[in-house]
């Protein structure tokens, strides 16, 4: 199933969605029919031009999300939280294939409305993902700075595209769950916007920790390339990256890649592969029952007392 919308103040998902699955919106959600699978998508208007929506379902055949960034200048940014424990991909054209969830890095995306982007979710895996949308005035406001931050400055006051993304630690994943709860004690619009808050002050804490100059524009290509250099790196983690064979590949020169890199990820190349290798060790571990020599010794580790530390 492709649902293919385009990201302005204007749209709506869930009617939109509701219209390809042939159900009603009731009470600004929608229940997916027992014939296309399980679950549901609600959405929940925070205030003005700020609003949430929560996917958590299992459908029987393949979704793909295709968002269309709008021609207009970036004035709404999203922020998209995956807790799938199953993998999804996500790609910024037909070729630059992203891996979520194995890898926690990708977890938060925060992203200009000006930026394409396709989501693919298997069939029959469980869907769980929370967008977050508000006006870069709105989130302006919401922030008040107290200090100049030039990362924050440029979500707030966009002047081009932008995308950076952040882990997922165990208590946002806390919140995500609690906020996918039904809530009907008289307070659920206040509950919603305290936790939705809670979340935004996660993610731009990480941000503002980040150690960043000014920022440099980024564009479709940037993006793609970044992907690419991104999926290099995850291709063989018994491996550490060749930065010289990175640039080449993606055409980029060695600093612009690690500027723009360190940029979005929040962290070197190195880093990122050693965190990442890591990440993938843990996966073995826990959903492939490798034993800890076995998972050294796939991923590289030649020293395995190191490893288990």
């Amino acid at each position: 199933m492709l649902v293919e919308f385009v990201t302005d103040a204007n749209h709506n998902f869930l009617s939109l969605f509701a219209g390809l699955l042939n159900v009603p919106v009731e009470n600004q959600q929608l229940l997916v029919p027992a014939s296309l699978g399980e679950g549901f998508v609600k959405l929940i208007d925070l205030d003005k031009d700020f609003r949430m929506l929560i996917h958590r379902y299992r459908l029987k055949e393949e979704l793909v999300l295709k968002r269309i960034g709008t021609n207009e200048p970036a004035s709404w940014i999203s922020l998209i939280f995956y807790s799938n424990e199953e993998p999804v991909t996500l790609v910024s054209s037909d070729q630059a294939v992203q891996q979520f969830s194995r890898f926690n890095d990708q977890a938060i995306q925060i992203a200009s409305n000006n930026l394409d982007s396709v989501i693919t979710f298997p069939a029959h895996s469980e869907i769980y993902f929370t967008v977050v949308a508000l006006s870069a005035k709105n989130l302006h406001q919401l922030l008040k700075l107290n200090r100049p931050d030039p990362l924050i400055e440029t979500i707030i006051r966009p002047e081009g595209s932008f995308l950076f993304y952040e882990s997922l630690s165990a208590e946002a994943q806390i919140i995500l769950k609690q906020l996918a709860e039904p809530q009907q004690n008289g307070l659920d619009n206040f509950f919603y916007r305290t936790k939705v808050q809670s979340l935004l002050y996660y993610v731009f804490s990480k941000l503002h920790n980040r150690q960043s100059t000014l920022h440099q524009p980024i564009n479709k290509a940037d993006t793609e390339k970044l992907s690419l250099i991104r999926t290099a790196v995850l291709a063989n983690l018994a491996q550490p990256p060749s930065l010289p064979q990175l640039a080449a590949m993606a055409g980029m020169s060695e600093t612009k890649m690690k500027e723009l890199f360190r940029q979005v990820f929040g962290d070197s190349i190195y880093n990122y592969y050693q965190t990442a290798r890591m990440e993938e060790a843990a996966y073995l571990l826990r959903h492939k029952g490798y034993s800890v020599s076995e998972a050294g010794y796939a991923l590289g580790f030649t020293n395995l007392s190191h490893f288990t530390r």
